[in-house]
Order: C-alpha cells, then structure tokens, then sequence
C-alpha cells in the first residue's frame, strides 16, 4: 500500500517531520556532549548546546530553502523556518551578540533571490525583531508562572505579522494567510510542550548524575568520581608525560569530635572543612576538585602539576584548615588536619599504587604527630 492510500492531511505530517528534526538534535547534541565530556574538552553543555543549535537549524533553514528558492511558492516552507528561529531563541541558550543576526539575514535573503523585494525587508525587520524579543522573554521570564501564555502572547502576534508580509509579497489567499497562521500557532505550542518534556528529563537526568557522583553531606565529588577522574589522569599521565599530583587529608581526631559532641557536630566539622577547602582551591586554580574518599579522608588532584608546583595551594589548605575555630553549644572545636601529597613515578603501574604512596605519606604524618604535611 502506497502513502497515496492513506491520504493523510500535509498538517500531520508536518507535526511529525517537526518532531524528528528536534528529537534528531537533541540525539546528535547528546552524543556531541557526551564525546566532548570524554576527551575532557573545557566546553560547557550550555556553549556546546547553544553553538551546536545554531549550526544545526542554520543549515536546516537553508537545506529546507533550496526545494522551493525562486519559485512562486518559496513560502511554503516559512513555518518550518520559523520554528527553527524560535527554537534558537526561545529554548537555547545562546550568548552570541544580536548585531551577527544580520549579516545571516542578508546571507539568506541572497540566497533565496528576495533582496529586490520591499516586502522580504520588512519581513526581515520583523524577523530580527521578533528574534529579539523572544530571546529577552526567555531570560526575564523562563521559570515564571505564566512562562507559556507570555511565550504564546509573543510567538502568535509576530506569527501573524510575518505571514503578512509574505501575503503581501505573493498575493496568495486570506484562507491560506490565516491557515498557515494557525499552523504556526499550533507548532509554537507543540514545541513548547515538546522541549519542556525533555527539559525536565535531562534535568532529572543531571540531578541523578550529581547524585551519583557527590557526596551528600560535603556537596564535594564522592570516592567514584574520584575512581573515574584518576583512571582517565592517571592513562593520560602515562601516554603524555604530563605530570600528576596528588594531596591527601584528614582531621585529626574525628572519632573524638563524634564521641564528645555527638554526629551533628562531626558533619558540621565535615561540611565546614570541606567548604573551606573548596574556597581555597577555587581560588588557586578552578579545575581543582576536592573529592571525600572516606568517613573524614579527603583528595586533590592536580593534574598538571608535579610535586614543587602544588607546594603553593597544599600550605593555604592547611593553613586554612588548621586556623578553623567551629562553635558548637558547648565549647570551641579547633580543627587540624594531616596531610600527604606525592607526584605520581615511573613506580606507580596503577593507579592503586600511586593512591598507596599518598596514602603511606598521609600516615607518616598522623604517625608523627599530627597536624603536619609528608610530601616526597
């Protein structure tokens, strides 16, 4: 049987050629993000989504163009088009400046032959300013109650105005004019729905991935984080020679702190240290992390850095550290910690070993005193 036989309306089929460019986006930028966060490429999902969408609907507005451009009915395709300009600036996140709109306005008008037309100017006038618009909605207005009727109250008015212009540009018929308008309207709105649907599932999907990969209490990169971060350094330390660094700590004396005080004081211990801790790498170097690995254990990596170049954050963390005073309803806690870091060597076959040398030097100092670095 023939799709001739089906005789379904050009509007159904439109819905769903819709969705499968958007659902063909979202999979392609997921694998996009997914092979850049493997390579440890210094890109944010938010620059590679909102890059990647421009690309992807610039080349899908034209690829769509060049089935009708100079014929009578190169308007056919206009909803399809401004679905797409919608999507870029409605649900991406994009930072480029407006004044590069224009030049790829003109490069399109160009190329569809309509730079003689007074009516493809006002449309492309329109086009900008509607662009505009709808992005500053997006940024005042995204999270706010009312986010799709003032979605909608922008999108179906400029709708209106750009199928006006086309009207007066090609003469074609009210019925078409308020036709296609309504379509226009009807796809702003099952975009809407249609993003906000996968909006809230890749969110929940970050969420489960921040649960899985943080400590709760600490809000600082848990022991299988660390596990996947030092496999992938530790490989490229070997393969590259870049040098690899690795400090360790814990607080003298926690098992006392819970005894004495109870747990809530010796989680306060834990999210004070920790906080402070994370303040000093961030303001050393930002690609620091710190990493809870056990009860009271800690870990830095540095990547990048041999053993002399860490000397610097190592002595500010424990400084930092050892100057911390936690008031609880009883008394005065002074937190001190112990502190081992080594460089990874030509010893080191795994990554467990170079854990192990850091670990030994950590103990060296809890072993002689406390309240002091090992570094070798």
């Amino acid at each position: 049987m023939t799709w001739s036989h089906w005789q379904v309306p050009p509007f159904f089929t439109s819905v769903f050629f819709v969705l499968g460019v958007f659902t063909f986006y979202w999979v392609s930028y997921n694998w996009i993000a997914s092979w850049a966060r493997t390579r440890r490429l210094k890109l944010s999902e938010e620059t590679i989504n909102a890059w990647y969408g421009i690309i992807y609907m610039v080349v899908f507005v034209f690829s769509i163009q060049t089935l009708v451009v100079g014929k009578s009915i190169s308007w056919e395709f206009m909803n399809f088009q401004l679905i797409a300009i919608i999507f870029c600036a409605y649900f991406l996140k994009i930072h480029m400046p407006y004044y590069l709109l224009a030049p790829i306005m003109l490069v399109y008008m160009v190329f569809n032959g309509s730079m003689g037309y007074w009516q493809s100017w006002g449309h492309a006038v329109t086009l900008l300013t509607f662009f505009i618009v709808l992005n500053q909605v997006r940024r005042k207005f995204y999270n706010h109650r009312y986010a799709l009727l003032l979605y909608m109250a922008v999108g179906i008015p400029f709708g209106g105005m750009l199928w006006l212009w086309m009207k007066w540009k090609f003469d074609f018929s009210w019925l078409t004019f308020w036709q296609e308008w309504l379509y226009l309207g009807i796809f702003e709105l099952l975009l809407y729905v249609y993003v906000s649907m996968l909006s809230h599932d890749t969110e929940l999907k970050l969420r489960l991935a921040k649960f899985a990969s943080h400590d709760a209490l600490t809000q600082t990169r848990n022991f299988a984080a660390y596990t996947e971060t030092i496999e992938y350094l530790f490989g490229e330390s070997h393969t590259s020679n870049r040098p690899l660094s690795m400090m360790m700590f814990d607080i003298d004396h926690f098992k006392h702190f819970n005894d004495t005080y109870g747990h809530a004081i010796g989680d306060e211990v834990l999210r004070q240290v920790a906080g402070t801790v994370q303040t000093v790498l961030a303001e050393n170097d930002p690609r620091l992390e710190l990493y809870r690995t056990g009860g009271e254990e800690f870990n830095v990596l540095f990547p990048g850095y041999d053993l002399a170049s860490t000397q610097r954050v190592v002595n500010q963390v424990f400084m930092a550290v050892n100057h911390m005073n936690i008031h609880s309803a009883k008394t005065v806690i002074h937190v001190s910690i112990s502190v081992g870091v080594s460089e990874i060597g030509g010893k080191d076959q795994s990554p467990l070993d170079f854990y192990n040398r850091v670990d030994h030097n950590l103990y060296h100092s809890k072993r002689n005193g406390r309240m002091q670095i090992t570094a070798e």
